[in-house]
């Protein structure tokens, strides 16, 4: 366990120290649509200067219109690309590193039931999906064996963009 403990703080320090000097992007996708062409669910923006920020895929766009929800559903299969012009394009903010996390992910990570519990938030309690998510975060702690595992599987991706 120490190994995967020193493992994890590794890792935690590298995120930590690229946040210092850059903006961060989260996207959570939903897997459950498609494997290969997952939905962006859920965003939010970091930065040391800013904090943090939830935004919503659906509001979040391009010139052209296009949606950071649908952000695996163009031909050059670049959505990485197409999700950094899409939040400069909305929110004039440029963002230089990406953490993804997909439903697998979130299971190890925060529980079987989380994706059931922003729901309830969300539609059940009224919750705008930021807050939902925020309070059923707030609500569950981390499993870092779960991190570490869905680093390795590759459901949850840090990448420069």
């Amino acid at each position: 366990m120490k190994k995967w403990g020193k493992i994890l703080i590794g890792l935690l320090l590298i995120v930590a120290l690229f946040s210092l000097f850059t903006n961060v992007l989260f996207l959570a996708l939903d897997t459950s649509e498609s494997q290969q062409e997952p939905g962006a669910d859920m965003a939010a923006l970091w930065s040391i200067q800013g904090g943090f920020r939830w935004i919503y895929p659906g509001s979040t766009t391009d010139s052209s219109g296009n949606t950071l929800h649908n952000i695996y559903l163009f031909e050059d299969h670049n959505p990485m690309a197409h999700a950094k012009e899409m939040v400069e394009h909305t929110y004039n903010i440029r963002p230089t590193l990406c953490v993804t996390i997909n439903n697998e992910a979130s299971s190890r990570i925060f529980g079987d039931n989380m994706i059931n519990n922003i729901r309830e938030e969300n539609w059940g309690a009224g919750n705008d999906r930021g807050d939902a998510v925020s309070s059923s975060l707030s609500t569950s702690f981390p499993n870092p064996i779960g991190i570490i595992i869905s680093l390795f599987t590759g459901d949850l991706r840090i990448f420069p963009i």
